[in-house]
């Protein structure tokens, strides 16, 4: 019996092989050039992932990318990992954002804040200050290799700083200053940065924060720094700062050349880390030629992002999607940056923010749209969305639910794009694009260049039904490595190839379809297996956070030691005004028994004041399955990681009431 076909919701237009875009541009490249005539993006795909060397070696060709050095073959070494992308090459990844001489004199980045007034830079304003942010640094004497951290929030001054630190070819982090100290430590510490930059404290809603304590805190347990850069942000300024922005540009003669340092294609560009709720988290090197081919593809080929276009795009700077936003400059289309909270003083906030700043192409997480959708937001009185091409969602599953609200408000002719992709190739892996369908609830199909597909325990692709993401061959933006890891990479080995030898496991559930869309359900490692029927947490996420009663929810699974079905726990953050009565349990059990599944029915519902969410928005489903079986809360999940720091509380002590860290510890 073959599947049902969900309602298809936005359609390629019949002329779209003629319409002027990158995309097509791009066909007709490989048509003239390469001898390849593909009718569309899924003919491009498959060639794209059998014929690695010729995609990616044509993608470098059609973007012109500025090689300082050529190299010596596309794919030397095609193993997972040890993969070896352009050999002998040498490039510098920001010599392609800087922008071309016709479009100096217009607005690249508009920032936004609720900390001080709006602030608007020109290309030609942006050269100059990465040009004397780098000569700054020099002086402080950074150079290639060395580490340069920013301790700051989403604003033009971090843009111009990674983009001088990658110049010079010297390694960029940089955490939100929402962070703690704790958080903060554990990712520099392993760095061992030279330079800090940083700010006193900021905006949020009508509260201001100070963080002067928490700097000095870094300050003291960074050995390594040797400089700390205060940059001063609304009222705030960190006066025990080395020195102030405003020194480090020197404005006092004229700026310096802008140069860019040719560095290998797989040197460090920047250090991502993961999420730290649980153990030191993993810091994970990307590098300059990986992310730039990368990029070029994601922003111009699969969202569609032209040039001139501008993208709006809510992210703090911890998060991978801020990566990606400032890789929008080498379409080239200007950037929207927000800074503080983007649902204040309402819901109606990024729309009216994305109508105001004429944004082509807008980017926002998933649970965003669900709480627009819960709120009954009425986007489309809201704002005048009448520029806006694109919309993209990420950070988690979009359920169906959220497809039609969206489509609903927005003109017919917008694309929705929903993907899933992550910090570990700091990319999308599944995503749509102008050239495929959007059917109601499922993402279009497989990003350019990934080779990906469900498998089954034994290592069996499979359709139709859940199985583990995998990606089958390499891609240029895989992870450098982890810093700090041993020679032979044991701890990169362990985190994506420990389950299937030299198969990319990214730790996803995920479910194709016949044909070729596919759902995410969720984190393997939180999957509810009862009774043998697997479900992804998303799935039961979109069925209880439907009910207007429940606000948000979290649910963990306990498995059984004796083989039995164990114990499914709902722990849900309820309404205004609600209680969790017979009345709820009820309502909840019936809507999951007639939706999904009897045997996923929660055996226990408990209320809580709050979900525990990082400081990206992802619910912990692993740290609070771990503290339900009793591991102490310290050594599975860092506060100053949380957004909600105290949000944990409740569930320690649940689990304290239940017995279970009583006998943990006994």
């Amino acid at each position: 019996m073959s599947e049902a076909v969900p309602p298809i919701l936005w359609q390629p237009p019949a002329d779209i092989r003629e319409q002027d875009t990158t995309f097509g541009r791009f066909l007709d490249f490989l048509r003239d050039s390469k001898g390849h005539d593909f009718a569309g993006y899924d003919d491009l795909q498959e060639w794209s992932i059998t014929d690695q060397e010729g995609f990616w070696g044509a993608l470098a060709e059609f973007f012109e990318v500025k090689w300082r050095r050529p190299y010596e073959r596309v794919l030397a070494a095609a193993e997972m990992p040890g993969a070896k992308w352009f050999a002998g090459s040498e490039l510098n990844y920001i010599e392609h954002m800087i922008g071309s001489d016709e479009i100096l004199d217009e607005t690249v980045i508009v920032s936004r804040s609720q900390t001080r007034e709006p602030i608007d830079l020109t290309w030609r304003e942006l050269r100059e200050q990465v040009a004397r942010c780098r000569a700054g640094l020099v002086r402080l004497g950074v150079g290639r290799g060395d580490r340069v951290v920013g301790f700051l929030p989403n604003t033009h001054e971090t843009v111009v700083a990674f983009m001088a630190t990658a110049s010079l070819g010297a390694i960029w982090s940089t955490v939100a200053a929402e962070f703690g100290p704790r958080s903060t430590i554990d990712r520099f510490g392993q760095l061992e940065p030279k330079v800090l930059l940083a700010v006193a404290g900021y905006g949020f809603r009508d509260r201001e924060i100070d963080r002067r304590e928490t700097v000095a805190e870094i300050r003291a347990h960074l050995p390594s720094l040797e400089h700390v850069v205060g940059i001063p942000y609304g009222r705030f300024v960190l006066e025990d700062a080395d020195l102030q922005w405003d020194e480090l540009l020197d404005h006092s003669s004229p700026p310096a050349p802008l140069e860019f340092d040719p560095v290998p294609f797989d040197h460090p560009i920047y250090v991502l880390f993961s999420s730290g709720t649980t153990g030191l988290p993993k810091a994970i090197i990307h590098g300059h030629g990986g992310v730039l081919l990368e990029h070029f593809k994601a922003c111009a080929l699969q969202w569609g992002l032209e040039p001139g276009g501008r993208l709006l795009q809510f992210t703090t700077t911890a998060w991978m999607m801020w990566n990606g936003l400032v890789s929008a400059l080498l379409v080239p289309a200007s950037i929207v940056l927000i800074d503080g909270d983007p649902t204040w003083p309402d819901l109606g906030y990024q729309w009216r923010l994305a109508a105001e700043t004429g944004a082509t192409m807008m980017s926002t997480s998933s649970a965003f749209a669900m709480a627009c959708r819960k709120a009954d937001v009425p986007i489309s009185t809201e704002a005048d969305l009448s520029r806006l091409e694109g919309l993209v969602t990420a950070g988690s599953p979009l359920p169906a639910e959220g497809y039609e609200y969206l489509y609903r408000h927005l003109r017919p002719e917008v694309l929705l794009i929903n993907g899933s992709g992550g910090t570990d190739v700091c990319t999308g892996i599944v995503s749509g694009c102008h050239w495929k369908t959007v059917y109601e609830g499922e993402i279009s199909g497989c990003c350019l260049g990934f080779d990906v597909a469900a498998f089954d325990p034994e290592g069996n692709p499979v359709v139709g039904e859940l199985g583990e993401l995998v990606i089958r061959k390499p891609v240029p933006s895989m992870p450098v490595g982890f810093w700090g890891d041993d020679e032979s990479m044991t701890r990169y080995r362990e985190a994506y190839f420990d389950v299937y030898p030299g198969v990319w496991r990214h730790g996803d559930w995920i479910r194709f379809t016949e044909r070729g869309t596919c759902v995410i359900t969720g984190r393997s490692d939180a999957t509810l297996n009862r009774g043998g029927v697997r479900l992804g947490t998303s799935e039961l996420y979109a069925v209880i956070e439907e009910l207007p009663e429940i606000a948000d929810s979290v649910v963990v699974h306990l498995e059984d030691p004796e083989g039995g079905v164990g114990e499914l726990i709902l722990f849900a953050a309820l309404a205004p005004g609600v209680e969790m009565g017979d009345e709820l349990r009820a309502k909840v059990a019936a809507a999951l028994r007639s939706q999904l599944s009897p045997r996923h029915v929660p055996d226990t519902m408990v209320a809580v004041p709050e979900i525990p969410r990082t400081l990206t928005g992802k619910k912990l489903e692993a740290p609070v399955k771990r503290i339900m079986q009793g591991t102490p809360a310290e050594k599975v999940a860092a506060k100053d990681a949380l957004a909600n720091p105290d949000s944990i509380d409740a569930f320690v002590a649940y689990a304290t009431q239940r017995g279970a860290l009583g006998k943990a510890q006994a």
